[in-house]
């Protein structure tokens, strides 16, 4: 959410912002409620002193005898009290209205945040890796002979519907040491926590990272008002939820390897083959909570973390700068990791990590007292995949591809995989 008093002082750079990202200036409506709900708090405050000397003239009134006065006295202090009432909730119901306003309004972009409408716009940073080449046409993950006995889509949508699937054998081993060895990595080399997480939230969660009120569609809410996490972003960031934390312990790192569940609303026709694009999936989470001077520092670092799995997986990748059209709500700068997929050809996303400033913390109210003892600030707030697991698994099954369907596995993953270095054409780890 954003700052008030920050579009108090400066509507015409606030609006600036807004209309990077495609936004329509906005300053104008948010002023406007916000001076009728500050002229409606004043007027209560005015009209409380008016009741306040009313109650203590009523005494005297009383005490001189003088019952005119008195009467008149205590009909004001009831008008008065009336008035206060009905002001106090005109001022409620505007505040909700602006905090309604705020919070459907996306983070506005940092000033290096290159400009653009979408995806062609934006600008690669780096690349990492060569794509191999092979003396047959590359197929895709779920195509490969090795791979099809333990991964069966049909089994998914007998289950549970379109968009799931079943993992079994070797394949779901390799699944289960790809997100063991991304979290050893972030906690062993990477110094992040290691935290577990519940799936299930609040709704007040959701609303503290930004996926609702505009985004509710995406994600899936029970009968009973909990909701599913798209990622652990929604648990790991809400750790902090009204709290002020010492700021001398800052930054907290934490990874988690959780569940996440997507609707994928409005994807429709996109993507349906394979487990590119699942409603259920696992994905390794990074977030941390910094000091408002460090957050951009913290960006680059998290981004080095992510890229590291790939290396250490051998996996080609290129290093993406969203444009302001194409970040997500919540953030100010995001970067996109595209790892290199053979089967399709292209580079396809397999984390994004963005850096969110004080945005998501003032949805949660979450604060750190200062080392000089000075007024508690807001946080900041970063967060990105460390690996998305089934896009990993993708990614590794792809680029390990040999001619007779089996998979040569990246060094990294034998010791999670008993010593075993090779996915056989027969679905068997050898």
């Amino acid at each position: 959410m954003h700052d008030i008093r920050a579009i108090r002082e400066n509507p015409a750079a606030f609006d600036a912002a807004l209309m990077r990202r495609g936004n329509d200036a906005a300053s104008a409506a948010i002023l406007s409620l916000d001076e009728a709900r500050r002229a409606r708090i004043a007027a209560a405050e005015t009209a409380q002193a008016e009741q306040n000397k009313a109650s203590k003239d009523v005494g005297a009134a009383k005490a001189a005898g003088d019952e005119p006065e008195f009467e008149r006295l205590r009909a004001l202090v009831g008008e008065k009290k009336a008035e206060i009432a009905a002001m106090h909730t005109e001022a409620k119901a505007l505040d909700a209205q602006l905090t309604e306003m705020l919070m459907g309004l996306p983070n506005l972009p940092m000033d290096d945040v290159p400009d653009g409408k979408d995806e062609a716009d934006n600008v690669e940073m780096r690349r990492w890796g060569t794509p191999a080449t092979y003396d047959f046409a590359p197929r895709e993950h779920y195509e490969l002979a090795s791979v099809t006995p333990g991964m069966d889509f049909e089994m998914g949508a007998k289950l549970s519907g379109a968009r799931f699937v079943v993992l079994s054998g070797a394949v779901a081993r390799i699944h289960r040491a790809l997100a063991q060895f991304m979290l050893d990595t972030h906690v062993d080399d990477n110094g992040l926590s290691e935290t577990w997480t519940p799936v299930l939230v609040r709704e007040e969660m959701m609303y503290g990272t930004g996926q609702l009120p505009k985004f509710g569609e995406d994600s899936y809410k029970t009968t009973d008002g909990w909701w599913l996490v798209p990622t652990a972003e929604v648990s790991l960031t809400n750790l902090v939820n009204g709290e002020v934390v010492d700021g001398a312990t800052l930054p907290h790192r934490h990874v988690a390897h959780t569940q996440c569940f997507r609707s994928e609303a409005g994807s429709a026709g996109r993507d349906t083959s394979g487990m590119l694009r699942q409603h259920q999936f696992e994905k390794v989470e990074m977030v941390s909570i910094t000091h408002p001077d460090h957050s951009r520092d913290e960006l680059d670092r998290m981004t080095t973390c992510a890229e590291g799995i790939l290396e250490r997986l051998g996996l080609p990748y290129r290093t993406i700068a969203l444009c302001t059209g194409d970040m997500g709500f919540g953030a100010r700068r995001t970067h996109d990791i595209e790892v290199w997929l053979p089967g399709q050809d292209t580079y396809r996303e397999i984390s994004s990590v963005s850096v969110c400033g004080d945005f998501q913390a003032r949805r949660m109210n979450a604060r750190f007292k200062p080392a000089d003892g000075g007024k508690p600030q807001f946080v900041h707030t970063l967060n990105g995949s460390g690996l998305a697991v089934g896009r990993c698994l993708i990614a590794v099954l792809e680029n390990g591809q040999q001619a007779d369907g089996a998979v040569r596995l990246p060094e990294a993953l034998h010791t999670y995989l008993g010593g075993k270095s090779v996915l056989d054409a027969q679905g068997q780890l050898v």
